[in-house]
């Protein structure tokens, strides 16, 4: 699978930053979300929280549990509930490469980020995820600190 480019278009509502540091991230999927009008329309506005949501296979579908979607702002009498079940819409073979991976041991689905596609279209980009050991967070705060005193003395003597 290539790498995808980054589109200039698409918008993110919602990113998930702690995953990359909590997680070693295996092979990342991306799923339609099926919300409803107010989700949608509250997602346009730029809310919406994943950072404590995962995602769960079940019966031959993914969901994506406990991501915030705040009601919609306006008078309509329907809204929806903000932490609900929402169903993601992948193919057949990425749903049992999921739920596969699901079944091995310490290996878990993370939702990486939220945003509109070029054709507006909400879009989750979800990875398999295996989690760190307290070690291996030390030794990425590290490296991470490495390279940035690295930068700093090539940039200054360099």
């Amino acid at each position: 699978m290539a790498p995808k480019k980054e589109d200039p278009n698409s918008k993110i509502v919602a990113q998930n930053r702690r995953a990359r540091f909590d997680f070693f991230l295996t092979e990342t999927f991306e799923a339609g979300i099926a919300l409803r009008g107010t989700e949608v329309k509250s997602l346009r506005d730029g809310k919406g929280n994943i950072q404590e949501s995962y995602a769960e296979a079940k019966n031959g579908e993914v969901w994506l549990i406990n991501a915030y979607i705040p009601e919609y702002q306006s008078k309509m009498p329907f809204g929806h509930e903000e932490r609900r079940p929402r169903k993601l819409l992948l193919h057949k073979r990425e749903i049992t490469k999921m739920s596969d991976a699901m079944n091995k041991k310490g290996f878990t689905l993370v939702p990486i980020k939220l945003y509109f596609n070029e054709r507006g279209i909400a879009k989750l980009e979800l990875a398999i995820a295996e989690g760190k050991k307290k070690g291996d967070k030390r030794e990425a705060v590290k490296a991470r600190d490495w390279q940035r005193d690295k930068a700093r003395i090539l940039r200054d003597f360099g």
